[in-house]
């Protein structure tokens, strides 16, 4: 059986947030990457915009968002934290999540090519270990200011991709 694989030409990441979903958009044939944070109907707009192009140029495109739901446990709690702040942080968790569910569903409604990617390890040099800018200009060459929902929606592109993450 010979299973192809289709090539990909762009790949979307989406880190998903309430407020401002980390989006990078990637050509994977020059690895150019853009980078910036959209409201969730920015987003939809954008995808849209994005599959049409696609279509017109004859590109493979896919989407991919971080999926915190297929993580076994979600603890982001400090020792010091009380019920309150616990449960803050549990339903900003839930909330991001959801969003990330919908951006997945509205995909799949609008025949996107999508997929749930697990979040990638931390090991970055970064507060709770979350990659800095510095760390991904290194090996993606990205200029220009990024924030922390950007950066982790890039680092997902650009795994996804099978690119070298090395930063030494």
């Amino acid at each position: 059986m010979n299973l192809r694989v289709k090539k990909l030409d762009v790949i979307i990441g989406i880190d998903p947030d309430v407020e401002k979903n980390g989006v990078s958009r990637l050509n994977c044939k020059n690895k150019k990457l853009e980078i910036t944070t959209l409201s969730f109907p920015d987003l939809l707009d954008y995808l849209r915009c994005a599959k049409r192009q696609a279509e017109v140029a004859g590109l493979n495109l896919r989407v991919v968002v971080e999926a915190g739901w297929m993580n076994k446990g979600n603890w982001h709690l400090n020792p010091k934290d009380t019920k309150a702040a616990a449960a803050a942080k549990g339903n900003q968790a839930g909330r991001n999540q959801e969003t990330g569910r919908k951006i997945v569903e509205m995909c799949r409604h609008w025949q996107i090519d999508v997929d749930e990617v697990k979040p990638l390890v931390k090991f970055w040099k970064g507060a709770d270990r979350k990659i800095t800018h510095e760390e991904l200009a290194f090996f993606t060459g990205i200029t220009g200011r990024t924030n922390q929902e950007g950066r982790d929606a890039a680092l997902l592109a650009w795994v996804y991709a099978g690119f070298s993450i090395k930063t030494s």
